[in-house]
């Protein structure tokens, strides 16, 4: 049978769109939901020996809504106490534009989180200065907003430095920073501020934001997050180590490919 450059054409248009529709389904309907927990060790330039296989748990990018379930975040919730780490940090961005109606319900889904040296938490672009961080502190979790706590690990001193999303200069981070000690690690939503922090040389940094991309495709890669250092994972500049998380929710559109939801649990070693 003779084909036509024209059949072809259409051949091609409608096997990508067959594709494009068959990657959404399975977004929408199965990888969007399958969240894992990701093991992750990390180098810190100057990190004790008796700090050496400290393990923070990470949860981020929750986004409750009417598309992120409570037992999505539950999912995670279960992960990350599972893996029993020392430690737990809460990235920002619980909800959706600040959707007032799903702020308790996601405080309370957290609310089981626990670890020997606490659980600490900042808030993301999503994330409104007044409820979300009520809701957390009545459940246990002590909210940074550009604000820095200190901890006693293993006889060591233990800086932990929260910054809002909107605090974005190195002007405006350097005195919540100020006489810190030499282990400090940055809890900021964006990881664009990996530049600052590492003008600032503090040792690590935890980031969400980005969701991995979110969407990842061949060849094309993470379109949605290529303005970041990095869309997930490790990355470095000078002295400082940054680790991005692809958080649990998802926004825009309730879709997921090749870029699954995690937890993380981070092991910190000498670097």
């Amino acid at each position: 049978m003779l084909i036509t450059r024209r059949g072809l054409l259409k051949a091609c248009v409608a096997a990508g769109a067959g594709t494009v529709a068959g990657l959404g389904s399975y977004g929408f309907l199965d990888e969007r939901h399958a969240l894992g927990t990701t093991s992750m060790t990390l180098p810190v330039a100057g990190l004790p020996p008796a700090l050496a296989g400290l393990r923070i748990g990470l949860i981020t990018d929750i986004h409750r809504s009417r598309w992120v379930l409570a037992e999505d975040v539950e999912r995670g919730v279960s992960a990350l106490m599972a893996a029993q780490p020392d430690l737990i940090i809460l990235g920002g961005d619980y909800v959706t534009w600040g959707d007032r109606e799903f702020v308790a319900p996601v405080a309370e889904a957290l609310a089981p989180l626990s670890a020997a040296h606490g659980v600490f938490g900042i808030l993301g672009n999503h994330d409104d200065d007044h409820d979300m961080p009520a809701a957390l502190s009545r459940t246990g979790v002590q909210v940074l907003k550009d604000a820095r706590t200190r901890l006693t690990i293993r006889g060591e001193t233990v800086d932990l430095a929260g910054i809002r999303f909107w605090t974005k200069r190195q002007m405006d981070i350097a005195p919540i920073v100020r006489g810190s000690a030499p282990i400090t690690i940055l809890l900021a939503h964006d990881p664009r501020r990996l530049a600052e922090a590492s003008a600032l040389n503090i040792p690590l940094v935890l980031s969400g934001h980005t969701h991995g991309g979110q969407v990842v495709l061949p060849i094309v890669g993470a379109w949605a997050a290529q303005k970041f250092p990095v869309a997930e994972g490790i990355a470095s500049r000078g002295a400082t180590t940054m680790f991005v998380s692809r958080g649990v929710g998802t926004i825009y559109v309730p879709v997921r490919v090749n870029c699954p939801p995690e937890v993380a649990v981070l092991t910190l070693q000498r670097g």
